[in-house]
């Protein structure tokens, strides 16, 4: 297989990554790996093909993830024909761009999607993937496993919201890692007005009823062509534990990790969810669950692939890629 990996800009990627895992994955299994910026890509030569200037993702037995990223990074680029393909990973964050180089911001789902056209198998599916990356793409999915929200960028009518469910979140429809995250203990909110501001700063707010036992963390599943990411019989899932006084349990924010146990409650939301994700082309997502309900799906570039290679000694990248395989072969 032929692969490539889209993201930011190579330079910039981090070692402990879910791309960089999943980079090492599809190199150490034989295939032919690239990694891609969004600004290396060129269209429009007289043979109408797309082309990138990409670095080669080559494996060597005694490789760390340090020393795989790092020559990934020294090696020259060369010049590749994108349509020549079997597959495009999506792993850009366009939320990361959209400040300091709007152009970047929205060229993975637009490359993505001619790419497509033309035959190379893309995941995420760029065409969901183009509404995937708001938070409002939750509300697709069934009442009963998402709390009670508000998308608006009109402060009254979050003030209002607040009046009628009492606890709540507040945060960026477009956002990740924890940025500009509030909590709002109910009405008379003294901070209400500045934590508004502070939000819309980035467009428009979502405002979620807070979930009882939100205070004690989140829980991240994997989900893989709709159902349980899995390695040797162990689910890819785990719990993510705020520290000290800050609610918020991302990794990035200083949260740790720890063992989950999946039962009925997160087997429920994926048998609610799993259709709906494979029909929209959503091969890779994860997703955030507080007290049997989901309150965010990272379909762009879901993280957290180290969290469980520390926790459980497996690798779920490989397992990806051998997914990825099946999708990308003649006549899948």
């Amino acid at each position: 297989m032929r692969l490539a990996f889209l993201v930011n800009d190579v330079d910039t990627e981090v070692d402990e990554y879910a791309t960089t895992r999943l980079a090492r994955a599809a190199a150490r299994g034989g295939h032919e790996t690239w990694y891609v910026g969004v600004g290396d890509l060129e269209h429009g030569s007289s043979d109408g093909q797309f082309a990138a200037m990409a670095r080669a993702a080559r494996w060597k037995s005694d490789d760390t993830l340090a020393s795989f990223m790092e020559r990934i990074k020294a090696c020259d680029a060369e010049r590749i024909i994108m349509d020549d393909l079997d597959a495009l990973v999506l792993r850009n964050e366009s939320i990361d761009d959209l400040q300091e180089r709007p152009w970047a911001s929205p060229m993975g789902v637009v490359f993505g999607q001619m790419l497509a056209e033309r035959g190379v198998t893309v995941v995420n599916d760029p065409n969901t993937l183009h509404r995937a990356t708001s938070k409002l793409y939750l509300e697709e999915f069934p009442e009963k496993i998402r709390p009670r929200s508000l998308v608006t960028r009109n402060p009254e009518a979050i003030e209002r919201f607040v009046d009628e469910v009492g606890h709540c979140v507040v945060k960026p429809l477009y956002g990740a890692k924890g940025r500009n995250v509030f909590m709002i203990e109910g009405p008379g909110e003294t901070n209400l007005a500045q934590m508004t501001e502070a939000v819309l700063q980035d467009g428009y707010a979502i405002i979620q009823e807070f979930i009882e036992g939100a205070e004690e963390g989140d829980a991240r599943i994997f989900l893989l062509e709709g159902r349980i990411l899995e390695r040797d019989g162990r689910p890819a899932a785990f719990r993510r534990v705020p520290t000290g006084n800050d609610p918020r349990a991302n990794i990035s924010t200083g949260g740790r990790s720890v063992p989950l146990d999946v039962g009925e409650a997160e087997l429920g939301i994926v048998e609610a969810m799993g259709d709906k994700l494979v029909a929209d082309g959503m091969f890779l997502v994860g997703i955030d669950v507080i007290g049997g309900q989901v309150v965010e799906i990272n379909a762009e570039s879901p993280g957290g692939f180290q969290s469980v290679e520390r926790l459980y000694d497996i690798d779920i990248a490989e397992t990806v890629i051998e997914a990825l395989e099946r999708r990308a072969s003649p006549g899948s």
